[in-house]
């Protein structure tokens, strides 16, 4: 049986895939970057294994993960994992690396990731051969939820957010400027703190300013990061709820820069599984 994942930095989309229907199970997100070991196996034995059922014929996971940027973040979730799959071999990767599987299987192109964060990468069909950094949400992450969270923070904040959203955002949600300050600069998770008022602009996503918003996103993102790999030959590929939900705009942002649309879909995990079924069948 081969167990894989799909983590974002807000929940996990689990497949247990078997001779049958593959199991589904689905718990709170796991970044190595701000979750050590214990924290890690305490998701998986609370939350993953009620889930699962009978799991005792792991024989391989492959782990993909927000996070994981090198050999020892890799090792550190892969010790995690066989701590309580012990006799599973592992492989701990990128989310864009999932992402390039699920969105492009055994062809090139190019793969995108706009959802709590924001990643590209060109894949030439068997591995990533160049992406460019996303830079997190403070450098990068263009397009986003968090960063999309953050400019209407900012704008909030500055005053520069019409009234009628401005007294919606403070009706919803109860924030004022030191909340702000203590949930972005002193609170752990920020970005998801930030991504958490997508869903906000996502139910105002027909207003001027949310419009006018995500058009700039969209481009800084295409400009700042897909304009970098061979757009005129390969298709653009997109994956997460920032592309799902706002795919028409996205399309025609995309046809605007003179590039390629390709798939989008909102979750990558129907793709993997499929991917690695056919990998199994291969073996």
């Amino acid at each position: 049986m081969i167990l894989i994942a799909d983590s974002g930095s807000t929940g996990v989309d689990w497949r247990l895939i078997g001779e049958g229907t593959p199991v589904s199970a689905t718990t709170q997100g796991i970044n190595p970057v701000f979750m050590d070991r214990d924290a890690i196996i305490r998701v998986l034995r609370e939350e993953l294994l009620p889930q699962l059922g009978d799991h005792q014929n792991v024989a391989r996971i492959c782990f993909y993960g927000a996070g994981i940027v090198s050999e020892e973040v890799s090792s550190r979730v892969c010790d995690a994992l066989q701590e309580v799959f012990p006799d599973a071999t592992c492989e701990a990767a990128s989310d864009l690396l999932a992402a390039a599987r699920a969105l492009c299987g055994t062809k090139p192109g190019i793969a995108c990731i706009l959802g709590t964060g924001s990643n590209s990468c060109f894949y030439d069909g068997v591995q990533i051969v160049s992406n460019v950094r996303a830079g997190g949400f403070i450098l990068g992450d263009e397009a986003s939820g968090a960063w999309l969270g953050k400019q209407l923070l900012s704008d909030y904040v500055k005053g520069l957010l019409p009234q009628n959203l401005t007294d919606e955002l403070a009706r919803r949600f109860g924030i004022d400027y030191p909340t702000i300050v203590q949930k972005v600069y002193r609170e752990p998770l920020p970005s998801r703190y930030l991504a958490s008022f997508a869903p906000f602009i996502e139910e105002h996503g027909n207003h001027p300013y949310i419009k006018n918003l995500l058009r700039n996103g969209f481009d800084a993102f295409l400009l700042r990061n897909v304009a970098q790999y061979d757009y005129r030959r390969y298709p653009v590929h997109f994956t997460g709820s920032v592309a799902w939900h706002f795919r028409e705009l996205l399309g025609r942002c995309l046809t605007a820069a003179g590039m390629r649309q390709g798939t989008i879909v909102q979750r990558p995990i129907e793709a993997l599984t499929e991917y690695h079924r056919h990998e199994q069948l291969s073996l």
